[in-house]
């Protein structure tokens, strides 16, 4: 139903098409989801903001319905595509807030940095990438894998990054992990211990805001670090953590998630 609601856009990228999909009105909000994703890791907050807003989520390049792009790619590559791709979806220069998910998050903070004039207010999500060690999860390899051994194995890849509840793993959450894996060409794994995200913010200058689950497999033990690093690097950000959520915090706790970034949103627009 929210796919059959979306209106689909395509902008270059490389030799093919970036998609892009679009609902709602009013001032927009720009989603980039995660690595080996798709528009569809917002499944459950699109319907909560595209009542009053322009929600627009990408399939980023090499994910999803999307192209890929010119290799080789990283973040500060993709970042250019990504303005170009709003610089056709929203004509006359509109800005927009910008939210993103993990890598999404990662190359968020890069178009922060590259698209300063529009990009209005930024919120990263279970963001890597800012000079920590990342925490490691055993995951299992399925392209080789079909029938009910890929689907037990996306079952334990979701289970070891993206929830912290096993139990909150749903249908729909293990087909969009299959559906994700069969589609993802672009390896946006490996930036994550890096510190990216962080040079890129210190070069923007968007109101600030980090949202993470508590639980986050990629922070835990050390969630507060980033939550207090986020909170130094701007004047007025803000940080939070959703109790008992993990990675994946967006689906697994969509009511607590969906009030927090509203009030990232409502923040970053009295900033402005």
């Amino acid at each position: 139903a929210v796919a059959a609601a979306a209106r689909r856009m395509e902008t270059p990228c490389g030799d093919g098409v970036m998609v892009w999909r679009a609902w709602g009105q009013g001032r927009p909000l720009v989603l980039l989801h995660g690595g080996s994703g798709s528009w569809r890791h917002w499944l459950r907050n699109i319907p909560a903001f595209a009542a009053d807003r322009l929600v627009i989520c990408p399939d980023l390049p090499g994910l999803g319905d999307s192209d890929m792009p010119p290799m080789p790619a990283a973040p500060e590559t993709i970042a250019p595509i990504l303005a170009e791709g709003l610089r056709l979806a929203l004509p006359d220069g509109a800005g927009y807030d910008l939210a993103g998910f993990s890598f999404g998050a990662l190359c968020s903070g890069h178009l922060a940095a590259l698209d300063r004039e529009r990009c209005l207010s930024l919120t990263v999500i279970g963001a890597g990438a800012l000079g920590f060690e990342r925490s490691p999860t055993q995951l299992v390899k399925v392209r080789h894998l079909e029938g009910t051994s890929r689907d037990d194995a996306n079952r334990h890849n979701l289970a070891a990054l993206m929830f912290a509840d096993a139990s909150r793993i749903d249908e729909v959450a293990l087909a969009m992990q299959d559906l994700h894996t069969r589609r993802a060409r672009f390896k946006s794994r490996g930036w994550a211990n890096t510190a990216s995200l962080r040079q890129a913010i210190e070069r923007g200058r968007a109101p600030l805001a980090a949202i993470y689950g508590e639980l986050d497999a990629i922070a835990r033990p050390h969630v507060g670090l980033r939550l207090n690093l986020i909170r130094g690097m701007r004047a007025g950000a803000t940080a939070e953590s959703i109790p008992g959520a993990g990675h994946w915090v967006s689906y697994e706790a969509p009511g607590p998630f969906n009030d927090a970034l509203h009030r990232a949103l409502a923040q970053g627009a009295a900033s402005t």
